[in-house]
């Protein structure tokens, strides 16, 4: 049998019960989170470009686009809530399949479950199950989608979402094996933004949240797709991790659906930028804190994990010079900020760095972190040379919001409280809240997707 038809099976059958209560909320809780990143993102100026795109959509649909008040269609409204999510890098990742999750799915099951009319708990319920379905893709073939220039978010996350779409809408199995098949075809995503610190990072998520909808449609049409569309020659291991074998683990992890629930170790982030950096802003808040400031650093050594200096760390010069958005994967911009502006907040990357600043994130060098658990645990290391001659040093074992330091819901409903805050949307703030907390019971989207349309459209703030 198929891998695609085995995954279609199982989740079918745990579809007839219901999640457990802590998964349940955890998943609200994700929901929620995103729901905040997305809305301060559609008033930013990385939010530009797809509050302009929306300007274009034709306002006929039942389905919300965050910051707007209309209705679109699905899969315009999971293009750009994906998009918008994704765009300030302060949405969730797991971090052990380096996959960020929610801005895939979240945006494809709200937006499926306005257009199907699914009730809350089929949502809640199909978001979950197609998140553990995809951390098991990532598992099965860890960090070899991204040494291939791929990111996983992307092009595993068009097959999830057509999966998702197809659940709402109540589709049989052939229906959805030829889905995500047609998925498969549609997959896209890699890293090449890095050469310049291009922001289309942003959309990876939200084309394939649009891919897997409308892959979906045409599988209800009458397209047909591969049913191998992991396992096969040219199957998603194959073509974009060069993996076959990562198929066969799939196949064995599947098994542990609805038995193992991973998204209870999915991280939140607390910075808005590229994760594999928050333990180096957090070892820099340490000696910060110790008294240490930029001006008595003569140098700073970052001891870095091999595979994150590739995102964050290469090529160095252009990592010391960046600015604006490509500052969000700089470690020497992130770490210069910490010390200088006393946090990494979204109003970073949206003003220029200080002179001080740049001049300390000259004065910043990299390492290899030897015998780093990466990606299990993000570890960082920093040594600094003070000009008196003193040396300072932290080290942090793993980011906060990882699986190893968790977050609890009041951290996670803070961060969701100042980015509505931010974003200007304070009146919405306790009834998205409620909204989201009341899902599992809600017999379609209206209520929450009213919640989502209360935060009024937004208009770009004054930026600094």
């Amino acid at each position: 049998m198929s891998l695609s038809r085995v995954i279609v099976e199982r989740l079918g059958r745990l579809a007839e019960s219901n999640l457990p209560e802590d998964v349940a909320d955890v998943a609200k809780l994700h929901l929620l989170d995103v729901a905040g990143v997305g809305l301060a993102a559609a008033g930013s100026s990385a939010g530009r470009p797809y509050r302009n795109y929306a300007k274009g959509l034709s306002a006929a649909g039942p389905c919300t686009i965050l910051g707007q008040a209309g209705g679109f269609s699905a899969s315009d409204a999971a293009l750009v809530n994906g998009g918008l999510i994704h765009s300030l890098e302060f949405d969730d990742t797991h971090t052990g399949s380096i996959v960020h999750g929610s801005s895939v799915l979240a945006s494809t099951a709200i937006a499926g479950g306005e257009a199907f009319r699914a009730s809350g708990k089929a949502v809640l319920g199909a978001y979950a199950r197609w998140y553990e379905v995809f951390i098991r893709i990532g598992l099965a073939a860890a960090g070899s989608f991204q040494d291939r220039g791929f990111q996983l978010t992307s092009v595993g996350g068009t097959l999830c979402a057509a999966g998702i779409a197809a659940e709402l809408a109540g589709a049989d199995e052939e229906t959805t094996v030829a889905a995500l098949g047609i998925a498969l075809s549609q997959a896209s995503g890699v890293f090449e933004f890095l050469s310049n610190g291009s922001t289309v990072k942003s959309l990876h998520p939200g084309w394939a949240a649009h891919s897997g909808i409308t892959a979906f449609a045409l599988a209800r049409a009458g397209l047909t797709g591969p049913e191998t569309s992991f396992e096969g020659r040219f199957g998603l291991f194959s073509a974009f991790a060069g993996d076959r074998n990562a198929s066969d683990r799939l196949r064995e992890n599947v098994g542990s659906l609805g038995l193992d629930w991973h998204i209870r170790d999915v991280a939140f982030k607390f910075h808005p930028c590229c994760h594999y950096l928050h333990p180096f802003i957090e070892a820099a808040g340490t000696l910060a804190d110790g008294g240490v400031r930029a001006e008595m650093i003569e140098e700073i050594e970052c001891r870095v994990p091999a595979g994150a200096a590739g995102i964050i760390c290469e090529p160095w010069s252009a990592k010391q010079a960046a600015r604006d958005h490509a500052m969000r994967w700089s470690l020497p911009a992130v770490v210069a900020a910490r010390f200088v502006h006393g946090q990494v907040d979204t109003t970073v990357f949206e003003r220029e760095l200080s002179p001080e600043a740049r001049q300390l994130a000259g004065r910043i060098i990299w390492t290899p972190l030897r015998e780093a658990d990466f990606p299990a645990r993000f570890e960082a290391e920093i040594h600094c040379r003070l000009r008196s001659g003193d040396m300072r040093s932290a080290r942090v074992e793993d980011a906060y919001g990882n699986r190893s330091r968790p977050a609890g819901a009041k951290a996670v409903e803070e961060k969701f409280r100042k980015n509505l805050l931010a974003a200007g949307g304070d009146a919405a703030i306790g009834r998205i809240t409620r909204s989201v907390h009341a899902l599992d019971a809600m017999p379609s989207l209206d209520d929450f997707g009213a919640a989502l349309r209360s935060a009024a459209p937004r208009t770009e703030r004054n930026l600094p």
